[in-house]
């Protein structure tokens, strides 16, 4: 492409759109700098991909992991960052599988779990497995046992409250003097 300056006597003069030089027009249309014609490129023809139909099983799969994943990130008390720390990428990476924007392959599957602490299952069940593990040995303790007939009258932010607690003391128990 070059645009057309003012002519002197009887040659063009024309400067390259590409390389900015202001140059004879010669009768080959070619660019004395960049050896591009001179002539207007014509469009490029943009072809859009055929979209891909993902069958709703395999999404619903992705969502599940993904749920997973930050649901049990979120359980261990974990930042992306200190999860994407845990199995040597970048935090980004994290992000994106939470997000759906990526599918782990099954070496990342194998690293998120070693990092989470939980069994490869827990992830692809979406950690229900571990939840019910969980819930289960929190009844077994004689503590919670006593506590349990009271929970009926509980309103939601207590029942969280309680709840989020005695997860913290099965999880990390507290350090004695």
């Amino acid at each position: 492409m070059a645009t057309t300056l003012a002519p002197v006597d009887s040659r063009e003069v024309v400067r390259c759109d590409r390389c900015q030089l202001v140059q004879f027009k010669a009768n080959n249309n070619i660019c004395r700098r960049c050896k591009l014609s001179l002539d207007d490129d014509p469009e490029p023809e943009v072809v859009q991909p055929e979209p891909v139909a993902v069958p709703m099983m395999m999404h619903r799969q992705g969502v599940q992991v993904a749920m997973a994943i930050r649901t049990l990130r979120l359980r261990a008390g974990l930042s992306q960052r200190q999860l994407a720390l845990r199995m040597s990428v970048p935090r980004t990476y994290v992000s994106k599988i939470e997000n759906e924007k990526a599918t782990p392959t099954l070496s990342s599957l194998e690293r998120l779990a070693k990092a989470l602490e939980v069994h490869i299952t827990e992830l692809i069940t979406g950690g229900m497995a571990g939840r019910e593990a969980e819930l289960r040995e929190l009844t077994q303790d004689p503590f919670v046992s006593e506590l349990i007939p009271f929970l009926g009258t509980l309103n939601g932010m207590q029942w969280q409250s309680v709840l989020s607690q005695m997860r913290d003391l099965t999880t990390r128990p507290r350090r004695t003097a």
